[in-house]
């Protein structure tokens, strides 16, 4: 059984971890697998965007056993990741939830940042992620306790951006997905970068960034099919060039 199922559907392509008999826990052939799929992305033209999830309604992904890259690879993807988390997130599933750029959660998931129990520090990327997403001042708190917080929490804290039954996931999640995948291929590559690279810069530097990304877009095919659908009144056929 492999342990990631990964397939495509018009633009949009989908990653399950899948050792449910695990926890969804991520080993190295996963942690190898996942990269590999990571890079195939970025070559793959015809992807504008990527649903990540885990096997079955109980785990997303409950850690790690081994040291790994997995939240390196999924924040190495250069269109948007959506996590539909669909269990537990603990430890490195929790980082490789926070390496993607939306979160919606089953009600049920529960989150834990669980390393300190064990005599270790994050090493995937929490230490860093996780403050520019909900503030040091939580992101500390959560850290040093090793709380596990309910998916209502994650919600209050900016965590994830929409809690539903755990029944209705898969579909909200589908819905987000294919609405975000109708956008431009182009410009949704360039609003992740400028947003992610931006968090590094001086609001100046990264106005500058955004200015450089848009006049970019003035040159792509996209941006005239856009202009072209608006006028005569159609829906866009965007090509990703």
């Amino acid at each position: 059984m492999s342990v990631i199922v990964y397939k495509k559907k018009g633009q949009v392509a989908y990653i399950t971890i899948n050792r449910p008999e695990a926890g969804n826990k991520v080993n190295i052939g996963l942690d190898q697998e996942l990269a590999e799929i990571c890079e195939s992305i970025n070559r793959d033209d015809e992807v504008s965007v990527v649903l990540l999830t885990g096997s079955g309604t109980k785990d997303f992904c409950t850690g790690s056993e081994t040291a790994s890259n997995a939240a390196a690879s999924i924040a190495s993807i250069e269109k948007p990741v959506i996590a539909a988390v669909n269990g537990n997130a603990l430890g490195a599933g929790c980082e490789i939830a926070l390496s993607c750029d939306l979160r919606i959660a089953a009600d049920a998931a529960r989150f834990g940042f669980s390393w300190l129990e064990s005599g270790v520090i994050p090493t995937d990327g929490a230490t860093q992620r996780l403050p520019r997403l909900i503030g040091k001042g939580k992101a500390m708190e959560l850290i040093l306790t090793a709380d596990t917080i309910t998916a209502a929490e994650a919600l209050e804290i900016g965590l994830v951006s929409k809690v539903v039954p755990a029944a209705e996931l898969a579909a909200e999640a589908e819905k987000l997905v294919r609405g975000i995948s109708t956008k431009a291929p182009v410009s949704l590559r360039y609003v992740k970068e400028a947003v992610n690279k931006g968090m590094d810069m001086t609001l100046e530097q990264g106005l500058r960034l955004e200015a450089d990304l848009y006049m970019l877009i003035h040159t792509t095919t996209d941006r005239t099919e856009g202009i072209t659908a608006f006028l005569q009144k159609r829906t866009p056929e965007f090509k990703g060039k």
